[in-house]
Order: C-alpha cells, then structure tokens, then sequence
C-alpha cells in the first residue's frame, strides 16, 4: 500500500511540474510574439516583476519610504490630524511640530501677546443667505460644511454617514450634480442642491431644466439653497463622468438618464453662454423655488467677476448670486483628466483673495455670501480662508477622510477599499453609517472648534474677526510676509 502511494504522490509531482512547465513556456512564447510591451518581448516572464513592483510603488511609498509631510494630494501629517479631529481624540502632538514654517507658502498666525480669555470668547455668529431677496432666506450656522459629492460618485452608505453626521454637527450638505437621493434626506440636516450642467434630478427629457422638477426639490424643507454649477477645481472646462458600471437603476431613476450607460454632463450649461444668461438663470431659479441662488466656479482669471459686477450694477441687485462657492485647481474630490487636475484653474490661495477683492471693490461683497473650496482640510487652512474674506468653508475630501478614506486613489475604479467610492456591496459593508455618521459630526464640530482657537490666540473674540493681517505668508527666501501686504484690499 505504501508502495502505491509512494507511486501516487510522484505522479502528482510529475503532472504538476509538468503543468508548471508548461504554464512558463506558454507564458515565455506569449510574451515574446506581443508586440506591446518591450520589457517582455526581452526579458519574457521575469519582465512581469516589473509591472508587479509598479504597482505596489505607490503602497510601498505611502506606508514605507514618504516622511509625513512628502505624500501627495494629502500628507501623511495632514491626514492624521483629520483622522484625530474625526475620531474626536483632539489635534494634540507631542515634542514639536513636523510642519516647515520656513517653507515658501507656509501660513503662520499672529498670536497676540494677550489672547482672549475663556469668559470673553463669543460663539461664531450665524450668516443668513439669501436675506431680503427670495422668499426662504437660509441661516447657516457652521462655518465648515460638506462640499458637492454625488450620490454615485460616492456610495450609499457614505450618502447616510454625510447627510447623519451633518445633522449632528449644524453643518449644510451639498447634493453634488447627481441629484438629490433618498439617502440625503434621511438625516435631516440642511441641503444645497446642486444644478450642474446635466441638470440631474431637475432635467426633462431632452435635458433642460424642468421647473416643475425644480419646484419639486424646493418643496423639501430641508433643501435649503439651490446652486448652479459652473465648473469645479479638479476639471474645469469638463463635465462630470459616472462610469457606466456605477449607473445602477436607482441612480438612473435619480439623474433622469438610462441604467448602465456612461452619465456624461457637458462641459457647460446648453443655456448659460454668458454672465447675461447666467444672471437670468438666477433670476429664474430664484423665482421657481423661493430659495436663495448661488454659483460654484473655479477661477481662472478675474474677467469673470469683473464681467457680472457689471451686469449686476446695471440690471440692479435683485440679479445677483446669494452666493459664491470659488474652488481653487488644487480642489475636487474624485475622478478627473490629469491635464486638467494638474494645470487649470488657479490655486484657491491666489484666486480667494483676488475675488474677495475684486467684490469688495465693486461694491458687491455685501450682497453676496463668499464660500472658499480646495484643500482645506485643517483648521489653519480655513482659518486662513476666513481671514481672506471668505464667510464658509466647504471641504469634500476632509469629510471622505471622516468617513475612513485611505487617499487608495481609486475613487475614479468602483474598487475603493473603504467603501467611499464604490458601489461594490461587499466593499460598502466595510463602511458603518452610524460610527462614520459620528466621525462626519465630530470632524465638523472639531473643525470648527480649532478654527475658533486659532482666532481666540490672535486676540478675537470669534473666528468672524479674522483679517488678512492675522495672517503671514512665508516667501521662496524662507521669510514671512503680511497677508495684508500681498493683497492689501479688504485688510
């Protein structure tokens, strides 16, 4: 019987080296017939460990060879302060900061030699949007807020966690231009209602906006402001791409368009070719839904703003936008053309200031509530923001970070590891709607807390205070230079 076997197991070993061989020599002739890839066609079989190592760069970079202040879009440093601010463990570290304050661009406060005391602090005074020129003005409260993510673009359960967690937290949600879901409304917080290019969600058949849709959306209390989408930081000049594997039927049934096919937005709105038709556009809507009417842009130049303060000055008031969201190139969220991404549109730090200016000087800054988008993820960031002249901060990627974002870079694949991005059932299971919903609230709640201390350590009894010359700019040559001097309007 041992003889058998022993027979048995070198036949097993016989027949899966053989297999093995085969396997090689059939990999080897394979990949020196293509013609695709050189490295293969000359070093065929080992050749595929270069594809292999490639791939696993990136992973090797971010866990093993980056310091904490190297990785790209988002450090290391600045994802574990938000990770902390989400988990409500507090921004606090130990024997020193690893942030460069002689490095050109660094921000550095003016602390006051006598900050205001804990009796003297006075709680963040709300805005109202929208008052005295629509029906429903909008009072927001949180000076940091969810920025346009799509349901689709991000999935259901992260839809929940944002729409719960902003609840909790007084902060508004933006829908993104994917439309309003269910899942936006269960939290109950407050909802802008972004009107993007394809008009999802308020679109007829043949694509234009349908007022009755329109009216609809308005009918939602909670819906509180309605914003029409120009362009974003991440691709301006591109409309939005939901893959066709992530236009479920419930999806489709929300943006109005068929299941399984790619959803492609113009680059543009069809109806808005100029600041005229973009005037009578907010006009429109205005009056449709009774709710204040904003626009988001990125900003490539300041012809733009010079171009609708003109038209607002002649047409009067009453056509302006209740509010401006300006995102800067380095802003947006997920998926996007490298070209565009990397070299279009100006960074939030150059084109914030120059439009708050640009408002300021045409008499229009009070008329118009300014939210400031890209990058700002930590409390110095939209402290700085604030003290540029912005009235809000949104932030996108600060909030996936919220909900257990890992910065895998597959946002654009349906392959997100966290399930963020994905409409992927078993990589959705991963993310817990009633614990994220808590890190969304507490990373508001944090954010908005630490931007106060920033502004109580400058001598200000609240963040509203902050002025450019709160603030310094490190220049190439490693010395710091007022906010105010570089852009002295408005300081």
């Amino acid at each position: 019987m041992s003889g058998l076997q022993s027979v048995f197991h070198v036949s097993i070993g016989v027949i899966a080296a053989l297999a093995l061989f085969l396997g090689l020599l059939f990999w080897y002739l394979r990949d020196i017939t293509q013609k695709r890839h050189t490295v293969l066609r000359n070093f065929p079989v080992i050749g595929h460990l270069r594809f292999f190592f490639e791939h696993l760069g990136e992973y090797f970079r971010q866990y093993f060879f980056l310091n904490d202040r190297e990785e790209m879009p988002f450090n290391r440093a600045t994802r574990a302060w938000v990770y902390r601010l989400a988990k409500d463990e507090g921004g606090i570290i130990g024997f020193g900061s690893t942030y460069n304050n002689q490095e050109n661009g660094a921000i550095i406060f003016v602390n006051d030699p006598f900050p205001v005391l804990e009796e003297d602090k006075l709680p963040t005074p709300p805005l109202v949007i929208g008052e005295g020129w629509c029906q429903h003005p909008f009072v927001a409260t949180s000076l940091v807020n969810v920025s346009a993510m799509s349901y689709g673009a991000i999935s259901k359960p992260a839809v929940q966690a944002l729409s719960r967690g902003a609840a909790l937290a007084g902060c508004w949600m933006d829908t993104g231009e994917g439309g309003l879901s269910p899942y936006h409304l269960e939290g109950g917080c407050d909802i802008i209602f972004q009107i993007g290019t394809a008009k999802y969600g308020v679109r007829d058949s043949t694509g234009n906006l349908d007022p009755q849709k329109l009216r609809e959306m308005a009918a939602h209390e909670t819906v509180r402001a309605f914003e029409i989408k120009l362009s974003q930081g991440a691709k301006p000049g591109k409309g939005g791409v939901l893959p066709a594997g992530k236009v479920t039927p419930e999806i489709a049934m929300i943006r109005g368009i068929p299941v399984g096919q790619d959803s492609l937005s113009p680059n543009r709105h069809r109806d808005i070719a100029n600041v005229e038709q973009l005037l009578d556009s907010i006009e429109r809507v205005r009056d449709l839904t009774g709710k204040p009417v904003g626009i988001k842009t990125a900003i490539g130049g300041w012809q733009l703003m010079h171009d609708m303060a003109e038209s607002i000055q002649r047409r009067g008031l009453h056509c302006a936008p209740d509010f401006l969201v300006i995102d800067g190139g380095e802003g947006g969220s997920g998926a996007a053309p490298q070209a565009l991404a990397d070299h279009m549109s100006l960074s939030i730090m150059e084109g914030l200031p120059r439009v708050v200016d640009a408002l300021t000087e045409s008499g229009l800054r009070e008329r118009m509530r300014l939210v400031a988008a890209g990058k700002l993820v930590t409390p110095a960031k939209a402290a700085w923001a604030l003290a540029c002249g912005a009235d809000f901060v949104n932030t996108a990627r600060g909030f996936m970070f919220s909900l257990g974002c890992i910065q895998a870079l597959r946002c654009h694949a349906n392959t997100c590891p966290t399930g963020v991005a994905t409409h992927n059932p078993r990589l959705q299971r991963g993310l817990v709607v009633e614990d994220k919903a808590l890190r969304v609230a507490h990373y508001a709640q944090n954010m908005n807390k630490e931007i106060a201390m920033i502004a109580h350590s400058c001598g200000l009894k609240h963040p509203r205070e902050l002025r450019r010359q709160h603030v310094r700019m490190v220049q190439p040559n490693g010395l710091s230079v007022a906010l105010s001097t570089l852009y002295p309007m408005s300081s």
